[in-house]
Order: structure tokens, then sequence, then C-alpha cells
């Protein structure tokens, strides 16, 4: 269903990514931004699983400024290896090169982005100061605490676990203040990473309403963005 392919971002840096398109006219497009660990195995099959609800889908591979291809697993090793890849974050570049995948989507429709992690404050900075966007949903986004005083031009949903180690409700309740404009969404006894069904953390009752939460973000902010342009 998918495919690997090369992005372009505006200052020239080619970057890998990864495509998954549906069998039939798209409804819309959907970047999909990477944990720490790479465009690897889980996040194509996130990307597949949009494809397969009619999305045509794009993941950038976001750390091939620093490694090309970098994948990784979710052994305590590779996660420490992972977490030097964002001890100092290039947040512009990142966002860059975000903004050529949201460009390779155009023709499909409406695009909207999705992340997960890190991906999940990409997902947000996306909203607050790129265009082309119709709609944004953040999975456990770490840093979104830092820049949430940061207007979303578009609808924005977020996900967060009670549990996550990572992320204390108190930067969810944060974040709650500053953005009573997001759909903000707490699951109980999920942990950081509970979508991913590769990692000890997953949560599958969380990570199947969040998912349903996400494709009705979608599917309502493409209607909305049909009605404002017919």
């Amino acid at each position: 269903m998918g495919r690997s392919l090369d992005l372009i971002a505006s200052d020239g840096h080619r970057l890998g990514a990864y495509r998954s398109d549906p069998g039939a006219t798209p409804l819309g497009g959907v970047v999909v931004v990477q944990e720490i660990f790479g465009v690897n195995h889980h996040i194509r099959s996130v990307c597949d699983r949009f494809a397969a609800e009619g999305y045509a889908a794009v993941a950038p591979a976001l750390f091939d400024r620093q490694v090309r291809d970098f994948q990784s697993g979710y052994s305590p090793e590779e996660i420490e290896k992972a977490r030097k890849f964002v001890a100092n974050p290039d947040w512009d570049a990142m966002l860059r090169d975000t903004a050529a995948a949201i460009a390779e989507l155009k023709g499909t429709g409406s695009v909207s982005i999705v992340g997960f992690c890190m991906g999940g404050t990409i997902a947000f900075l996306s909203a607050a100061r790129l265009g082309g966007l119709t709609a944004a949903v953040c999975y456990y986004g770490g840093r979104i605490v830092a820049f949430a005083d940061e207007k979303p031009r578009c609808p924005t949903q977020m996900h967060f676990g009670d549990k996550d180690q990572s992320i204390p409700l108190s930067d969810v309740e944060t974040i709650r203040q500053k953005r009573p404009d997001c759909d903000i969404h707490v699951y109980q006894d999920a942990g950081h990473g509970f979508h991913c069904d590769e990692r000890g953390s997953y949560h599958e009752p969380s990570s199947r309403v969040a998912w349903q939460r996400t494709l009705a973000w979608l599917k309502q902010a493409r209607e909305q963005a049909m009605r404002k342009a017919g």
C-alpha cells in the first residue's frame, strides 16, 4: 500500500518520507509526524491505517538532517539512543520539513496533521505556524506546554494519558487554561505512547477511543472546509 519517496524542504534539504494512498480518490491528506523513533514500522502502519480510511498519508523523516533514514525500536537502549536526536531540537528545521509534506499532499483535498510524542508537539506548532492545514491532532506532545501561548490557525485536538510519566497533568491543565480553543482529552490509566501497539505502554482501550475521536475530528474539519469553499 505504501512507498518511499523524497521531499524537498524550502531551504533545499532533501528528506525521505513514506506515503500511503487509498485505493480510490482520497478524502483528503494527512501528514503523520513521527515519534523520536523515526519513520519506523509503527509510523508506516499509521499511514496505512489512514489510507484504509480513505486518506492519502505522508510521514516525513524529520531526523534526516542528522542521520538519513533513522529508525528505531523500543528497547531501553534504543530509546536512550533516540532521545539524543531531541536533546536540542531544531523546531524550525522540522517545521520546514513538515511543510514539505503538506505540499506533497496538495491536490488530495484538505490536509490535516497528526503527530505522536515529539510529533505531537510538531503537529501543534504546525497548526500555529504553518499554512495549508484544515485540522491538527496531537498525541502526548510533551513540549506543547512550552508553546501553549501560540494560537492554532486550525481546529486542534489533543490526547494525553493520566499515567504519563513524561507529561504531568499539571502541564495538561496549563494547556487547557491557555488553549480553551483546543479539544483536549485525558485517558484514564494510559501512559506515554499509549497509542503505539508495538510499545509496552500500549493501552488498547484508550488507543481505540482516541483513534475514533481523531477520525471524527478530521471528518468534521473536512466537512467544515467544504462548506466554506462551497
